[in-house]
């Protein structure tokens, strides 16, 4: 299951946001700088997550984007099936009346068990536990050797 650049450059958006929960509006170019996201990209995507009522955005000198909702209700699945509601091993999983072999697939049931089961993990992963781990992550890069 290939995931999406829109969805990775999403969640890495949240999680820039999640770092910063509480302290205000962070501005898209501090969020495309921190992340490594294209800034023209992240213009459009902040206005989706907007959209999709994770994040609150506000134009302006004073402007910028927050979160919404808190980062520990914020599940990874919740924002894969926002951004790209279509992602799915096999389009006959999401279309099954487009494949001749619907009735008689011998593999259907495996790929939806495959999907259920990343589908789940995804669930129980929240973008505050990402945005845990970034901090340890980078509190191990500053340690001395």
């Amino acid at each position: 299951m290939k995931i999406p650049m829109k969805v990775d450059y999403g969640v890495r958006a949240l999680v820039e946001l999640a770092l910063r929960y509480g302290d205000g509006h962070v501005q898209t170019a501090t969020i495309a700088s921190k992340q490594g996201i294209p800034e023209a990209y992240l213009d459009q995507l902040m206005t989706s997550l907007n959209k999709f009522g994770f994040v609150n955005s506000r134009r302006g000198p004073q402007g910028g984007h927050a979160l919404a909702i808190d980062p520990k209700d914020i599940d990874l699945n919740m924002v894969m099936e926002r951004l790209d509601s279509s992602n799915s091993p096999l389009d006959c999983l999401i279309n099954p009346h487009d494949c001749v072999f619907s009735h008689t697939c011998a593999q259907q049931e495996v790929w939806k068990t495959v999907e259920a089961s990343i589908r789940d993990v995804l669930s129980n992963i929240t973008v505050a536990d990402l945005a845990e781990r970034q901090s340890s992550l980078a509190g191990q890069e500053a340690l001395p050797l």
